[in-house]
């Protein structure tokens, strides 16, 4: 899929669905699920890598988990869903020529499509039209953007009308730069539907509301695998709970059979 196939979606009006990956297990299980996007996202800093924030994630660390995501899927290249992966920290506040090193690297080296960038700073929209220049395509990111985090916390972002009006004229600055589409993250409901109304790129929501053309959300996040979930995305199942039970189980019974070789139970293997 192209990048271009999603605003044929908003045109359409057909929803946009993406879920991030960290691995090939993951991106297989996503793909299997139907998600039209998956996002790379810097969030396997956390998820995958076991840092507190976004930040420490390097190019390197990307790239090499974006190749990995890339091995996971099944399908036919043109039935595969689209890749994005996020620029991380200090890979384009930089400057324009090493923003396009990075960007390109993760273009050339993984089956990547576009990339994802936080912010609407001049000096990052200048980024982003350099990038499309180059024929690198670009998803934009607002209100919580968390490479932000010691200047803007994790807390929900635009909360008054001041606020809110510069972050509307920062997503027009986005689409006028050329991106395709817009993350619109942990912002009042009502914004996300004006965003929606007004511009011809998709506005993808997570803890924005429904009225987006899109949803995107962490797939561990969704799976319960985090042990801390964000107030906008609630897990569907306890699959930590459920893991670490069944692993338990498996425990308990390799200390049973240590005792007793003979023993008969519900996880033994069969005899061949």
């Amino acid at each position: 899929m192209l990048p271009a196939e999603l605003i044929r979606f908003k045109q359409i009006g057909r929803s946009i669905t993406i879920l991030t990956a960290w691995d090939s297990l993951s991106s297989s299980m996503v793909e299997a699920a139907g998600a039209d996007v998956v996002l790379v996202g810097d969030s396997l800093a956390m998820v995958a890598l076991g840092h507190q924030t976004t930040l420490p994630v390097t190019l390197e660390q990307m790239l090499h988990h974006t190749q990995a995501v890339c091995r996971g899927f099944t399908r036919p290249l043109k039935e595969q869903p689209l890749v994005v992966c996020d620029l991380p920290f200090l890979s384009y506040q930089c400057g324009e020529d090493k923003a396009v090193a990075a960007a390109g690297k993760l273009l050339k080296d993984s089956s990547a499509s576009a990339v994802k960038l936080e912010g609407a700073e001049p000096e990052v929209l200048s980024v982003i039209e350099r990038l499309v220049r180059m024929g690198i395509p670009v998803m934009g990111h607002l209100g919580l953007t968390p490479q932000a985090v010691h200047n803007l916390g994790y807390q929900r972002q635009a909360k008054d009308p001041s606020s809110q009006e510069k972050l509307v004229n920062e997503a027009r600055q986005l689409q006028i730069a050329g991106c395709f589409a817009v993350v619109l993250e942990h912002v009042p409901e009502g914004i996300g539907g004006r965003l929606r109304k007004e511009l011809k790129i998709p506005i993808i929501g997570i803890g924005a509301g429904n009225d987006c053309d899109g949803q995107v959300r962490v797939t561990a996040d969704l799976i319960g695998l985090t042990t801390k979930q964000p107030p906008f995305s609630k897990a569907l199942i306890q699959g930590r709970q459920l893991c670490v039970k069944a692993l338990q189980s498996w425990v308990e019974e390799q200390h049973l059979l240590a005792k007793n070789p003979t023993t008969k139970t519900s996880l033994q293997e069969p005899d061949c």
